[in-house]
């Protein structure tokens, strides 16, 4: 088996056998990445030296006989999250010369478990949109491929799309992402992996480029459930910098995994099948509750009547909040400048030029929707709204232990496709939004196939604060697929 095969679990366990070094490891991503990034373009920013740097630290530390949880695992780092030394452009020009001088609690709490950082992911610019394409450095390639159109060009998902990607295509051991409306979960089931959105404030939002600050979550991808369990406990944490971090304690999430279903009550929100889905995506969530069922699990059909509005209050709350913290952007304090004849004339002039189209469009509409004569009307109201979405999970909750969902209403399409319309677009996070907006953890499992060959997953979702039981049925869902696919392309494929 190839170094860039193992999963996270697997080389902890060869690195403290001392099988293989931390450079050994590392060396094998950044040649895959090397081949292959300029390809799929999962990478904006590839830290060679400094993962190399790292890597022998992580031997040496190893030699000594330290056992921390991620010593020597390389991994990406969303390009969302701010790196010491390292630049960090979220995916947009106007932060295209932004080297931060500190590191995010999140990086900072995985450089502490002894992680090895290979280089910045590509991503959606500020997080916004469902299929990397928005990026001011180029979109990212799938590395999946139709079966019966090999030559399509698919994307990734969006916005962790270079995350997913470069952890598909064994660029990286995981990797950090942020899920604001279903950017971890999304382009995790469509690229084959395990993408996990905490509860809020689970983990700190200090020194992640902020998009929404009430809806962003901070999370991780991997290949298998036990690693996003790993990484997962080393990203957590209270933090005294982020007022939303909660003073909570983080339990062992590995540990969770091996818990199992029996007894548990797995809700199934009856408003999650419509008409319009898939024939093949309502075969495989029936197939999910089947196996879950045979695990020991009962099954019982939920309601969550306002899920119906979720996606319209979130594209309320979603570009208000972008409004506001994306005026920090004016080209007088850091970042992308564009001189002009005054300091109006200056901030017009690095806006239009610094920000792309999708981050525009959605400012506009946040700045709309904030405005005096129309704040009542919208923002206020789908504040509401948005309450009697928590209360409906929480209602919900009260007879279950996890729900059971899609997680997208369909496999990865090709660049181009959806494009033409930004409402087909939004409607990608149909079945991921509500979990926003509650604050409440949900997990994608990778667990078929679809007619062409790509993956396909399914979501669980849990109660604030049980991660645990996120992790439990989404293991027992993992070890009833035995999903083993393999994208056409990738490292040592």
């Amino acid at each position: 088996m190839s170094l860039t095969d193992l999963t996270i679990a697997q080389a902890r366990d060869g690195l403290r056998a001392k099988e293989f070094s931390a450079v050994d490891l590392t060396m094998a991503h950044l040649h895959a990445i090397e081949a292959l990034n300029p390809r799929l373009n999962a990478f904006i920013t590839v830290s060679h030296a400094q993962a190399v740097d790292r890597a022998r630290i992580a031997d040496a530390a190893l030699a000594a006989g330290e056992q921390r949880a991620l010593t020597g695992i390389p991994l990406a780092i969303k390009d969302l999250f701010c790196t010491e030394g390292v630049r960090t452009t979220a995916g947009s020009k106007i932060l295209g010369p932004f080297v931060p001088p500190y590191e995010s609690t999140v990086t900072a709490n995985l450089l502490r478990d002894g992680a090895v950082f290979l280089g910045k992911a590509n991503l959606d610019e500020f997080a916004m949109g469902s299929s990397n394409m928005t990026s001011a450095y180029g979109p990212v390639e799938n590395p999946w491929k139709r079966k019966q159109d090999g030559t399509a060009v698919l994307v990734p998902g969006g916005s962790s799309g270079g995350s997913a990607a470069a952890v598909a295509a064994r660029l990286a051991m995981g990797a950090t992402g942020t899920d604001t409306g279903g950017s971890i979960r999304q382009p995790a089931s469509f690229c084959g992996l395990v993408g996990v959105k905490p509860t809020y404030g689970r983990c700190s939002r200090w020194g992640v480029v902020a998009f929404a600050s009430s809806l962003d979550h901070p999370g991780p991808f991997a290949r298998t459930v036990r690693d996003s369990a790993i990484l997962l406990g080393s990203m957590a944490g209270h933090d005294p910098k982020d007022s939303t971090s909660a003073n909570v304690a983080v339990p062992d999430f590995e540990a969770a995994c091996a818990r199992g279903v029996k007894g548990l009550r797995i809700g199934v929100p009856k408003e999650y099948r419509s008409d319009g889905m898939p024939a093949e995506i309502d075969a495989l969530w029936q197939q999910g509750l089947d196996w879950l069922r045979q695990a020991g699990a009962e099954i019982v059909d939920v309601s969550l009547p306002h899920t119906k509005h979720g996606l319209a209050t979130y594209y309320i709350v979603a570009p208000a909040e972008a409004s506001s913290n994306l005026a920090r952007y004016d080209g007088v304090r850091f970042g992308a400048r564009d001189g002009g004849e005054d300091l109006r004339d200056l901030y017009e002039r690095t806006r239009a030029e610094g920000f792309g189209p999708e981050v525009r469009r959605r400012i506009l509409i946040g700045t709309y929707v904030l405005s005096a004569g129309y704040y009542d009307a919208y923002y206020l109201k789908a504040q509401k709204i948005r309450a009697l979405i928590l209360k409906d999970f929480t209602d919900a909750f009260a007879g279950v232990d996890a729900l059971l969902t899609p997680t997208a209403p369909s496999a990865a399409f090709a660049q181009g496709e959806n494009m033409d319309d930004p409402i087909k677009m939004y409607l990608n996070d149909l079945f991921t939004v509500p979990a926003n907006l509650a604050g409440v953890p949900a997990a994608s499992v990778p667990v078929g196939l679809d007619a062409n060959g790509l993956p396909l997953g399914l979501q669980v979702i849990g109660k604030r604060f049980d991660e645990e039981t996120v992790f439990a049925v989404s293991a027992a869902l993992e070890q009833a697929a035995g999903f083993s696919a393999l994208p056409a392309i990738r490292a040592g494929g």
